[in-house]
């Protein structure tokens, strides 16, 4: 079988459960499919690439990477568009939390993302498919082809990390 069918073999096979993955990193079905189908482009690009030990894994990566990708392009085309986010914020009712309840859950997120980049990469995709993907355990454990065993015991030790990690600082 030659590499361009089994990237879209792979494609055609976890395409839902991509499409699904981004969704819940970028709140967008439409612009999460964007995402997956230029995934799969950078794994069709990479060809037969034998670095590529778990190509399901690795384009669960990519499609991660793209959205995170897209998402601060999205806002950094809308700060260069002119648009005064304070004025707007004085226009809405305020309902937010307090500026230092702010301050420490963007810490609290940035130091979860710094420890789910340090985390092995099941572990990593594992946690974000459960937590951002809303996948259940047994979807988890076979798109990793592991036991769910061993998806609660590495999602359960990830999350304490991260908690771990937060309390810390």
């Amino acid at each position: 079988m030659t590499h361009e069918s089994m990237a879209l073999r792979l494609y055609r096979s976890h395409r839902a459960a991509l499409v699904d993955y981004a969704k819940g990193i970028t709140g967008s079905r439409a612009h999460a499919e964007d995402v997956v189908q230029e995934a799969w482009f950078h794994l069709d690009r990479k060809g037969d690439d034998p670095a590529i030990r778990e190509p399901i894994a690795y384009l669960y990566r990519i499609v991660r990477n793209l959205a995170v990708d897209s998402i601060r392009r999205l806002l950094r085309e809308r700060t260069r568009c002119g648009v005064d986010i304070e004025e707007a914020a004085r226009l809405v009712p305020d309902e937010s939390p307090s500026a230092e309840a702010t301050i420490i859950a963007r810490d609290d997120v940035r130091l979860v993302f710094e420890t789910l980049e340090d985390l092995p990469e099941r572990q990593r995709i594992a946690i974000e498919m459960y937590r951002f993907g809303g996948f259940k355990l047994r979807q988890i454990a076979e798109r990793l082809n592991v036991s769910i065993a061993l998806v609660h015991l590495l999602i359960a030790q990830g999350l304490e990390a991260c908690d771990r990690r937060r309390n810390e600082e």
